[in-house]
């Protein structure tokens, strides 16, 4: 699904293009062409120059001024003013509406039925197809219309969901983290083993836990305890002796401290402030008893050494962070300057791949009229066609003349038209030229397309003369125009039985423009 593009909506008000060609259950002819979209004339107007277009066509057209008419350029009938085109230069052709809106129509989305005429696919077919391939606003995933409502519910990566805890709608991809932090999130008391606590509920639980346990507030000093009031009470002491020793081990490794360990410090030191203040006020509450007065003023002046150890250590602290900010600046400054180094060679890269890719075609040109395609692993890609994944290949340019034509083959290992699923069709493309304006329009040469035995005794061959009203052999205006030849070129089940087509894996396309008149 991914490789095709998304169906447009149906609208009456004449401001899309015109309808594909494939609606049409019979014979197109190009009369039913826009000039401009070369598609099926939707709303035609007439302009001056008899030359048709699609209404939304012409409107863009001319909606950034006065134009020359391409088609009377391309059929060299261009002359002024009438090959103008511009605003209300154009009239409704209500008589090739009319017929071109009772054609006999197909629905052109895979899977679809639907058979009437244009007017009526127009009206009340074209934008409500269930079988229409259309784009997800959320993810921009294509999808067919009937598929929509399972997509939306349970296939799109952008979808809405309603946290099953909380009730609160969240995307699809943020729900996980939002699991995280959800406050109606059930957690488990790692205590008493008390399932389904909702997170907001869940500190008010331990704290009344008689079985939760927790380290003491002074671990990070190396009090091993497990925390009880009756052990912060009673071990005031020997935390304090703690907290001295931990300072001062501190204050001989900040000498030696690396950059890298600077924000482990900083989280200890912050752990070790509350701390302290966890013991002032200790403090304060014994300061009460008369017989503690001395033990009082000792802890006192314990915890006044703690911070002046503290305040130094923090000082050394922030010279380390501001070095460190700038090694941090100095380092970004070198990864600019690496990343545009590295565009500068992929930008580099690429140009040598375009260059390489000019240098192949061109060793693969030949320049008189005649071409020899070899199509290498023939298995693989006749698979790839008959799975869709590449239907079509196109040849290498080649020329009748260094100064002439310029043409390629296209070819559809699994058929196209009438002949899909039942013969290989083959088809020549004439491409623009930079010789174009010097050459003879239309292209008028005779054409031989050939298969070739590689025992030299049976060719398919299959030869035509150009239709010069065709816009397959006008002056190209694109790249390429449009590929014209014969979809029934070579029935599949010659090259499914025992061949001599197929050798090694390879085939051999050979063609010939007869030069005669040129």
């Amino acid at each position: 699904m991914a490789a095709q593009e998304p169906s447009p909506t149906s609208s009456l008000e004449g401001n899309k293009p015109g309808f594909p060609k494939k609606i049409l259950a019979n014979h197109l002819e190009d009369k039913h062409l826009c000039n401009s979209c070369q598609k099926i004339l939707r709303r035609p107007l007439q302009a001056q120059c008899g030359h048709r277009f699609c209404s939304f066509c012409f409107n863009k057209t001319v909606s950034s001024g006065p134009q020359k008419c391409s088609a009377c350029i391309r059929e060299d009938l261009f002359e002024e003013p009438t090959s103008i085109l511009k605003l209300g230069g154009a009239f409704p052709d209500n008589a090739a509406r009319r017929e071109i809106e009772a054609l006999t129509a197909v629905c052109p989305n895979e899977g679809c039925t639907w058979t009437g005429i244009i007017k009526e696919y127009e009206a009340g077919h074209e934008g409500d197809c269930e079988f229409q391939v259309i784009l997800c606003p959320s993810c921009k995933e294509l999808m067919r219309a009937n598929e929509k409502e399972r997509h939306n519910e349970r296939e799109c990566p952008e979808r809405t969901l309603n946290c099953k805890y909380c009730k609160e709608p969240f995307l699809l991809k943020n729900i996980k983290a939002h699991d995280e932090i959800c406050p109606k999130y059930p957690m488990i008391c790692d205590g008493c083993a008390k399932k389904k606590i909702p997170r907001e509920k869940y500190v008010d639980h331990i704290r009344f836990c008689s079985k939760f346990k927790a380290p003491c507030r002074f671990h990070v000093v190396g009090c091993d305890m497990y925390k009880v009031h009756e052990h912060e009470r009673a071990c005031s002491y020997e935390h304090l002796n703690m907290l001295l020793h931990f300072i001062m081990g501190i204050k001989v490794s900040l000498e030696s401290l690396q950059p890298q360990s600077l924000d482990v410090a900083s989280h200890r030191l912050q752990e070790l402030h509350q701390s302290l203040r966890h013991l002032e006020h200790k403090m304060n509450q014994l300061g009460g008893g008369g017989q503690l007065e001395l033990k009082v003023n000792t802890f006192e002046n314990i915890v006044c050494v703690l911070n002046r150890e503290v305040e130094r250590s923090v000082i050394t602290m922030e010279t380390y962070n501001s070095q460190h900010r700038l090694d941090q600046d100095k380092i970004e400054i070198l990864s600019n300057k690496v990343r545009q180094l590295e565009r500068t060679v992929g930008l580099r890269d690429l140009s040598i791949v375009e260059m390489e890719g000019k240098m192949r075609e061109m060793a693969a040109a030949t320049f008189d009229g005649i071409f020899v395609w070899k199509i290498s692993d023939f298995t693989k890609k006749r698979q790839d066609a008959v799975a869709g994944r590449a239907p079509a290949m196109f040849s290498p340019a080649y020329y009748t003349s260094k100064y002439g034509y310029k043409m390629c083959l296209r070819i559809y290992l699994n058929g196209d038209g009438t002949g899909r699923s039942t013969h290989l069709s083959l088809f020549f493309v004439v491409m623009r030229g930079h010789s174009d304006a010097l050459l003879k329009w239309p292209f008028n040469q005779k054409v031989t397309l050939m298969l070739l035995d590689q025992n030299n005794r049976e060719h398919i061959i299959d030869a035509f003369r150009p239709d010069i009203s065709s816009s397959s052999f006008q002056r190209p205006v694109s790249d390429m125009n449009i590929a014209s030849g014969c979809p029934l070129f070579c029935p599949l089940l010659k090259l499914d039985s025992k061949n001599s087509y197929i050798r090694d894996d390879t085939i051999f396309i050979k063609a010939i423009v007869d030069l005669t008149g040129l």
